[in-house]
């Protein structure tokens, strides 16, 4: 036990530290983001904070009052020993959080839904609905080993850790990785959402203000994760058109380029890409970007029609269609790089 000299002690030499970590606290990035669907976040951070202190804050004060009002010293508080039961405080001590937490459970099921990251917006902020006919700016995110690949199909754009995007113009992230999981997240956007192989994972989010953002890799992912980060660009319109035709001077990224900046590097420099090989993203996703191999999707559907056995590795399928047996390929090739099912024969 410390005495109250050595007490006092540790306490003046722990202040100046416990100051200097709060002081990290000082830019409330979550809390007081610039993207909608963040901001509603924060706000269903605050509603749950305070509808639980409703609970917290009366228990604790109700705690240090007792602990005071029935001191040992205290000669005047009632002595009730043989006291067990109170109908309109078990009322209280039950009903109290169970409302809190009927409440709690209401919100969380409609947040849950609402803020779903798959669900396209239907807002732009709180006061203005996303206009009709206006559609969302698609991006395709590739986490590699450690650097973040963004390929914008409508613009034939690629860009290595650098993301734009218009403000308030919805976006729909159409996220993948390449090795392992991982988390794209941009804090002053929306949430964060897993990335991972072989799969993909979506996010609808919409950006209300200009300026430079950073995102990160959210889920450790290996000895680069720590310096795996992003710029994110809030720019007007005007100002994206200008960017896009910016990195229309850049390389091109082919099917060879991906190849290599696949490779495991650390710290990657923002790099620009002026054309994108058609369905390279796919690729990506069915983990048939080399060429070499079957992609995942052919796979998936030679697998639900019932598979061949040593057949199938072969990249071939058989099926029964209208009394014939066709014969498609499904072995990526330079012709077929997808892998795409086509008839060979049919009897």
């Amino acid at each position: 036990m410390l005495n109250n000299d050595k007490f006092l002690r540790v306490a003046r030499l722990a202040a100046p530290a416990a100051a200097l970590a709060l002081a990290g606290c000082s830019k409330l990035t979550v809390m007081k983001p610039h993207g909608d669907i963040a901001v509603q976040q924060a706000g269903l951070i605050v509603t749950s904070t305070l509808l639980m202190l409703l609970i917290i804050v009366p228990v604790i004060a109700l705690t240090l009052f007792f602990a005071w009002r029935y001191r040992q010293s205290n000669q005047n508080a009632t002595y009730a020993p043989d006291w067990d039961h109170s109908t309109r405080l078990e009322l209280v001590i039950w009903g109290a959080p169970l409302l809190i937490i009927i409440a709690l459970g209401a919100i969380t099921w409609i947040s849950t839904h609402k803020l779903d990251p798959f669900r396209p917006l239907d807002r732009i902020d709180a006061q203005r609905p996303v206009p009709a006919g206006l559609k969302p700016l698609v991006v395709n995110v590739v986490a590699m080993d450690w650097k973040w690949l963004f390929i914008y199909p409508e613009q034939g754009i690629a860009t290595i850790n650098e993301l734009a995007a218009p403000v308030d113009r919805p976006i729909e992230f159409r996220i993948t990785a390449t090795t392992v999981m991982n988390a794209f997240y941009v804090p002053e956007l929306a949430g964060m959402v897993y990335a991972m192989p072989g799969m993909q994972t979506k996010l609808n989010a919409v950006i209300n203000h200009p300026g430079t953002f950073q995102g990160i890799s959210a889920n450790y992912s290996g000895a680069g994760f720590s310096s795996m980060r992003f710029a994110f660009l809030g720019l007007s319109e005007a100002n994206f058109e200008d960017w896009v035709e910016s990195n229309r001077s850049g390389e091109a990224l082919t099917r060879a380029a991906y190849l290599k900046l696949e490779r495991p590097s650390e710290r990657e420099p923002v790099r620009r890409f002026g054309k994108v090989d058609e369905g390279l993203y796919e690729a990506v996703l069915n983990r048939c970007a080399d060429g070499q191999q079957m992609c995942a999707h052919e796979m998936m559907a030679i697998d639900a029609a019932g598979g061949l056995g040593k057949g199938n590795l072969r990249g071939v399928r058989e099926s029964a269609l209208d009394g014939r047996t066709v014969v498609a390929a499904a072995v990526c090739t330079p012709d077929n790089p997808l892998g795409l099912p086509r008839p060979l024969a049919a009897q």
